[in-house]
Protein backbone atom coordinates (compact mmCIF):
# COMPACT_ATOMS: atom_id res chain seq x y z
CA UNK A 1 0.00 0.00 0.00
CA UNK A 2 1.36 3.13 -0.99
CA UNK A 3 3.23 1.39 -3.94
CA UNK A 4 4.94 4.72 -5.63
CA UNK A 5 7.37 3.25 -8.23
CA UNK A 6 6.95 0.20 -7.11
CA UNK A 7 10.53 -0.85 -5.52
CA UNK A 8 8.84 -2.55 -2.35
CA UNK A 9 6.56 -4.54 -4.82
CA UNK A 10 9.13 -5.95 -7.17
CA UNK A 11 11.69 -6.55 -4.35
CA UNK A 12 9.49 -8.82 -2.87
CA UNK A 13 7.80 -10.59 -6.40
CA UNK A 14 11.46 -11.10 -6.30
CA UNK A 15 12.50 -12.63 -3.70
CA UNK A 16 9.23 -14.41 -3.12
CA UNK A 17 8.77 -15.54 -6.91
CA UNK A 18 6.21 -18.14 -5.80
CA UNK A 19 4.12 -15.01 -3.67
CA UNK A 20 1.01 -13.17 -5.87
CA UNK A 21 1.73 -9.49 -5.04
CA UNK A 22 -0.70 -7.43 -5.03
CA UNK A 23 0.42 -3.43 -4.92
CA UNK A 24 -1.76 -0.49 -4.16
CA UNK A 25 -1.79 3.73 -4.90
CA UNK A 26 -3.87 6.17 -5.26
CA UNK A 27 -2.18 7.75 -7.85
CA UNK A 28 -2.66 6.27 -11.44
CA UNK A 29 1.01 8.24 -12.74
CA UNK A 30 2.63 6.29 -10.13
CA UNK A 31 1.19 2.83 -10.86
CA UNK A 32 2.25 3.77 -14.76
CA UNK A 33 5.67 3.50 -13.06
CA UNK A 34 5.49 0.30 -10.90
CA UNK A 35 3.82 -1.54 -14.14
CA UNK A 36 6.78 -0.43 -15.88
CA UNK A 37 9.56 -1.42 -13.25
CA UNK A 38 7.90 -4.75 -12.60
CA UNK A 39 7.81 -5.20 -16.81
CA UNK A 40 11.84 -4.47 -16.73
CA UNK A 41 11.99 -7.47 -14.28
CA UNK A 42 9.73 -9.20 -16.16
CA UNK A 43 7.44 -9.94 -13.04
CA UNK A 44 3.87 -10.14 -12.51
CA UNK A 45 2.24 -8.15 -9.79
CA UNK A 46 -1.42 -6.84 -9.72
CA UNK A 47 -1.69 -3.42 -9.61
CA UNK A 48 -4.63 -1.43 -8.17
CA UNK A 49 -5.72 2.22 -7.96
CA UNK A 50 -7.49 2.54 -4.55
CA UNK A 51 -7.95 5.54 -2.24
CA UNK A 52 -7.24 3.50 1.19
CA UNK A 53 -9.36 6.25 3.06
CA UNK A 54 -12.40 5.02 1.36
CA UNK A 55 -12.86 1.75 2.94
CA UNK A 56 -15.41 0.59 0.44
CA UNK A 57 -12.74 0.62 -2.25
CA UNK A 58 -11.43 -2.47 -1.16
CA UNK A 59 -13.90 -4.17 0.08
CA UNK A 60 -13.45 -6.90 -3.40
CA UNK A 61 -9.83 -8.04 -1.53
CA UNK A 62 -9.73 -11.44 -0.30
CA UNK A 63 -7.26 -12.39 2.34
CA UNK A 64 -3.37 -11.52 2.31
CA UNK A 65 -0.42 -13.53 4.30
CA UNK A 66 1.54 -10.04 4.39
CA UNK A 67 0.74 -6.14 4.43
CA UNK A 68 3.46 -3.82 3.33
CA UNK A 69 2.63 -0.30 3.34
CA UNK A 70 5.09 2.93 3.11
CA UNK A 71 2.83 5.72 3.41
CA UNK A 72 2.67 9.12 3.52
CA UNK A 73 3.54 9.99 7.08
CA UNK A 74 5.92 13.69 6.58
CA UNK A 75 3.74 16.25 8.36
CA UNK A 76 3.48 20.07 6.51
CA UNK A 77 5.74 21.37 10.01
CA UNK A 78 8.26 18.79 8.74
CA UNK A 79 8.27 19.55 5.12
CA UNK A 80 11.32 22.45 5.95
CA UNK A 81 13.39 19.92 7.01
CA UNK A 82 13.69 17.94 3.97
CA UNK A 83 15.89 17.83 1.08
CA UNK A 84 15.28 19.21 -2.38
CA UNK A 85 15.63 16.18 -4.45
CA UNK A 86 12.33 14.65 -2.35
CA UNK A 87 10.69 17.51 -2.52
CA UNK A 88 10.94 18.28 -6.04
CA UNK A 89 10.81 14.92 -7.34
CA UNK A 90 8.51 12.87 -5.03
CA UNK A 91 4.47 13.59 -5.50
CA UNK A 92 3.47 15.50 -2.28
CA UNK A 93 0.44 12.89 -2.05
CA UNK A 94 3.07 10.36 -1.34
CA UNK A 95 4.76 12.51 1.10
CA UNK A 96 2.74 14.01 3.40
CA UNK A 97 0.07 13.72 5.82
CA UNK A 98 -2.25 15.98 7.72
CA UNK A 99 -0.47 17.76 10.72
CA UNK A 100 -3.73 17.43 12.84
CA UNK A 101 -3.89 13.92 11.43
CA UNK A 102 -0.40 12.49 11.14
CA UNK A 103 -1.38 8.35 11.54
CA UNK A 104 -4.43 9.05 9.48
CA UNK A 105 -2.44 6.50 6.92
CA UNK A 106 -1.64 3.80 9.60
CA UNK A 107 -5.50 3.69 10.79
CA UNK A 108 -7.05 3.25 7.49
CA UNK A 109 -4.21 0.16 6.97
CA UNK A 110 -5.65 -1.32 9.92
CA UNK A 111 -8.59 -1.13 9.37
CA UNK A 112 -7.73 -3.07 6.18
CA UNK A 113 -5.83 -5.15 7.88
CA UNK A 114 -8.39 -5.99 10.36
CA UNK A 115 -10.56 -7.29 7.54
CA UNK A 116 -8.27 -8.47 4.70
CA UNK A 117 -4.95 -10.05 6.79
CA UNK A 118 -5.03 -13.42 7.68
CA UNK A 119 -4.68 -14.42 11.62
CA UNK A 120 -1.23 -14.96 12.12
CA UNK A 121 -0.78 -12.82 8.93
CA UNK A 122 2.26 -9.20 9.66
CA UNK A 123 2.17 -5.96 9.06
CA UNK A 124 5.49 -4.05 8.22
CA UNK A 125 5.23 -0.18 7.99
CA UNK A 126 8.03 2.38 7.05
CA UNK A 127 7.66 5.22 9.46
CA UNK A 128 8.33 8.69 10.61
CA UNK A 129 11.29 8.04 13.29
CA UNK A 130 9.46 10.76 15.30
CA UNK A 131 5.72 8.58 15.74
CA UNK A 132 7.36 5.32 16.19
CA UNK A 133 5.88 4.94 19.83
CA UNK A 134 2.55 6.49 18.53
CA UNK A 135 2.12 4.45 15.79
CA UNK A 136 3.12 1.44 17.81
CA UNK A 137 0.06 2.43 20.19
CA UNK A 138 -2.15 2.86 17.20
CA UNK A 139 -1.36 -0.96 16.69
CA UNK A 140 -2.14 -2.02 20.26
CA UNK A 141 -5.19 -0.36 19.91
CA UNK A 142 -6.33 -1.78 16.90
CA UNK A 143 -5.63 -4.88 18.16
CA UNK A 144 -2.41 -6.56 16.76
CA UNK A 145 0.21 -8.34 19.04
CA UNK A 146 3.85 -8.16 19.18
CA UNK A 147 4.00 -4.14 17.88
CA UNK A 148 7.93 -3.60 17.20
CA UNK A 149 10.11 -1.15 16.33
CA UNK A 150 13.12 -1.64 13.87
CA UNK A 151 16.17 0.88 13.03
CA UNK A 152 17.41 1.44 9.91
CA UNK A 153 21.35 1.48 8.88
CA UNK A 154 22.18 4.70 10.67
CA UNK A 155 20.39 3.48 13.85
CA UNK A 156 17.15 5.97 13.48
CA UNK A 157 13.55 3.66 14.11
CA UNK A 158 12.12 3.74 10.92
CA UNK A 159 9.90 0.44 10.83
CA UNK A 160 7.16 -1.10 12.71
CA UNK A 161 5.95 -4.70 12.38
CA UNK A 162 2.96 -6.53 14.36
CA UNK A 163 1.08 -9.60 14.15
CA UNK A 164 -2.43 -9.98 13.39
CA UNK A 165 -3.99 -11.90 16.94
CA UNK A 166 -6.22 -14.77 16.22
Amino acid sequence: MGTGSGCIAVALKKYLPDSQVTAIDISREALKLAEQNSSLHQLYIDFQQIDILKPDAYKKFGEFDVVVSNPPYVTENDKKMMQPNVLDYEPHTALFAEDNNPLEFYKAILLFCQVHLKVGGRVYFEINELQGENVLQLIENYGFDHGELHTDIHGKERFVSAFKKS
